[in-house]
C-alpha cells in the first residue's frame, strides 16, 4: 500500500489523481460533466453526473497508474463547496438538482434576512455574510419548493450534505454521513467558534438537524469505501473542501501565508492562526483546517468568476476554441487600448456582495476585437485578486499579506495572466512546481492520517517553487489602470 487516491470534484468537472509515496503524480483522469441553467442566475448540477464521472475518473486513474486494489493506501477527498445535495436517507435517491455556489436564487431571501437583521447573528457565528453563495438558503430553498420536502425532513427521511458528504456516501454505500470542518463552516449553518451546527440558526431556516452530517477533522476516519469499487474496501482519511486543500497543498501552515487558487472562480486565503478575525471589508472569516480537534483560522475573498471568464470567450462568444489560446491572443492585443471586463456574470463577490449586478466592458473603441477581449478577461482576474488583498491588508494590518503570493489552479499556468498578476498588485507571485496543489492538500490529508506522508513542517519542506513572477509595470501605469477597474465596478454596481 504505497499509493494514495485523491479526488477532486470540482464546479465542471471530475478528478482522481494518483499520488505515490513521494507525494509525485502517477496518474490523472478527469471528465467533464454537464451545467444546467433552469433560468438567469441559477446553476445546477445532475447529482447522478457527480457520482458518476468521480466513480469512472478513480477506476481511470487507478487503472492508468497500472495498480492492482492493494496499492491504495487511503482515500482524500476535496470538492466544490456550498453546493447542495438532498437525498433520502433509504435510497440515496437526490430530491432534487444539486444547488451549486454559483447560484443566485436565494438572493431575494438573503436580502429580507439582512433588512431583518439576521446578518449580525449570521456575521458572529460562521463568520459568513447572508448571501446566497452559502448552503443554508440553497437547503431552505429545496425543503420549500420540492413538492412534501419539508414534511420527508420532519420525519427524518432526507439527508443534506455538501458534495464531500454526498460522495462519502455514495463511496461507503450509506454507511457514513460525515463531512469535515472546512466544509461545515461554508453551510452557513455550523459555529466556526463552538465548533458545532448553530441550533439557532438552523432554527432561522427551519431545517431540521438531525438531517446534517456528522463534522470531523479534515484528517479523519471518515468510513471505507465499498468493496465492489475497488476490489477491496479502501480507507478515506481526509476531507477538505478545495480552496482549504489547496491551502493545505500549498503549505501555508503559518499565520500570514497566503495563497490564491484560480480555478472557475478565484480564491485568496490569509492563514490567521488560532485567531478568527472579524472582516471589516466584507472577506469571510472561515477554517483553513482543523486537524487533533484545534482549527486554524483563515480570511478569506471569493471571486465568482476567474477561469470562467476564459470559458465565456470559448463557449459564449466563441472567439477561441481552446482556453489555451487566451495568453497568445492577450500578447497581440493594441496596447494602446484599456479594455476593461468586469465578469459580474452571477454578481461580484468579495469584497463588494453583491448578487444583482451583472457583467459590463467598458473603453470599447471601433478596433476593440478579440485580442482585446483576451487581453481584459485575463486582467480582470488580476484586478479582482488586488480587490481582495487590498481588504486582507487593512484587515489584518502587519499580516505580510502583500510580502508574496503564493498561487494555483489552473489559470496560474498562464505566464502572462500570472505576471500581469504580479505587477497590479505589486508582489511577488510564487509558482510552484505542483499546480494540482487542491488534490495535493486532500492527498497530503489522507497520506499522513495513513503514515505514509510527512507531518506538516516535513511537508512544507517538500514545496517546491517553479518560477517567481516579479513586478515590472510602472507605478504610474498599475495605478492608472486600477483606476479605471474600480470605476467600472462602481458603475457595474450602479446599472
Amino acid at each position: 500500500m504505497t499509493h494514495i487516491l485523491a479526488i477532486d470534484q470540482g464546479t465542471t468537472s471530475s478528478r482522481a489523481i494518483v499520488f505515490d509515496a513521494d507525494m509525485k503524480i502517477t496518474a490523472t483522469a478527469q471528465e467533464e460533466f454537464p451545467q444546467h441553467f433552469p433560468q438567469s442566475g441559477w446553476v445546477e448540477h445532475d447529482p447522478a453526473d457527480l457520482w458518476a464521472t468521480t466513480a469512472g475518473t478513480c477506476r481511470a486513474a487507478i487503472e492508468k497508474a497500472g495498480l492492482g486494489p492493494a496499492a491504495i493506501t487511503a482515500i482524500g477527498i476535496t470538492n466544490q463547496r456550498e453546493t447542495v445535495v438532498v437525498w433520502d436517507r433509504a435510497t440515496g435517491q437526490p430530491i432534487y438538482n444539486a444547488i451549486v455556489w454559483q447560484d443566485r436564487r436565494t438572493a431575494d431571501y438573503c436580502r429580507s434576512l439582512r433588512e431583518a437583521g439576521h446578518d449580525k447573528v449570521i456575521s458572529a457565528r460562521t463568520g459568513l455574510l447572508a448571501d446566497p453563495y452559502f448552503s443554508g438558503t440553497k437547503l431552505k430553498w429545496i425543503l420549500d419548493n420540492v413538492e412534501g420536502a419539508r414534511a420527508r425532513a420532519a420525519r427524518g427521511e432526507l439527508l443534506f450534505g455538501t458534495v464531500d458528504s454526498f460522495l462519502i456516501w455514495k463511496l461507503t454505500g450509506g454507511a457514513a454521513h460525515v463531512t469535515d470542518a472546512t466544509n461545515a463552516a461554508r453551510t452557513m449553518l455550523y459555529d466556526i467558534h463552538k465548533g458545532r451546527w448553530s441550533a439557532t440558526i438552523c432554527a432561522l431556516f427551519d431545517i431540521p438537524q438531525d438531517m446534517l452530517p456528522e463534522v470531523k477533522d479534515c484528517a479523519a476516519d471518515f468510513g471505507m469505501t465499498r468493496a465492489d469499487l475497488f476490489g477491496r474496501p479502501v480507507p478515506i482519511l481526509g476531507v477538505a473542501g478545495d480552496q482549504q486543500a489547496a491551502t493545505l497543498g500549498q503549505a501555508c501552515f503559518e499565520p500570514g501565508m497566503l495563497k490564491s487558487t484560480y480555478g472557475t472562480g478565484c480564491f485568496a486565503l490569509l492563514n490567521t492562526g488560532d485567531t478568527a478575525v472579524a472582516s471589516k471589508n466584507r472577506l469571510l472569516t472561515t477554517i483553513a483546517y482543523q486537524l487533533d480537534g484545534r482549527p486554524t483560522y483563515a480570511l478569506e475573498g471569493s471571486i465568482f468568476v476567474a477561469g470562467a471568464v476564459v470559458q465565456w470567450l470559448r463557449d459564449g462568444l466563441k472567439i477561441l476554441r481552446h482556453a489555451s489560446e487566451t495568453q497568445p491572443m492577450a500578447e497581440k492585443a493594441d496596447p494602446t487600448q484599456n479594455v476593461v471586463l468586469v465578469p459580474a456574470f452571477v454578481g461580484l463577490g468579495a469584497p463588494y456582495w453583491n448578487a444583482e449586478c451583472r457583467g459590463a466592458i467598458f473603453g470599447l473603441t471601433r478596433n476593440s476585437g478579440p485580442e482585446e477581449f483576451a487581453k481584459a478577461a485575463l486582467e480582470s482576474v488580476g484586478y479582482q485578486t488586488r480587490d481582495l488583498l487590498e481588504a486582507m491588508t487593512a484587515d489584518w494590518q502587519g499580516s505580510g499579506a502583500r510580502a508574496t503570493l503564493r498561487v494555483d489552479g489552473g489559470m496560474s499556468a498562464s505566464d502572462w495572466a500570472m505576471q500581469f498578476l504580479s505587477d497590479i498588485i505589486a508582489a511577488p507571485v510564487d509558482r510552484p512546481e505542483v499546480l494540482e496543489t487542491t488534490a495535493l492538500g486532500a492527498a497530503w490529508l489522507a497520506g499522513q492520517r495513513a503514515g505514509l506522508y510527512p507531518d506538516q513542517a516535513g511537508f512544507a519542506k517538500s514545496w517546491a517553487l517553479e518560477k517567481t513572477f516579479a513586478p515590472q509595470m510602472e507605478e504610474a501605469t498599475r495605478d492608472m489602470k486600477y483606476r479605471a477597474w474600480k470605476r467600472a465596478v462602481e458603475a457595474t454596481l450602479l446599472f
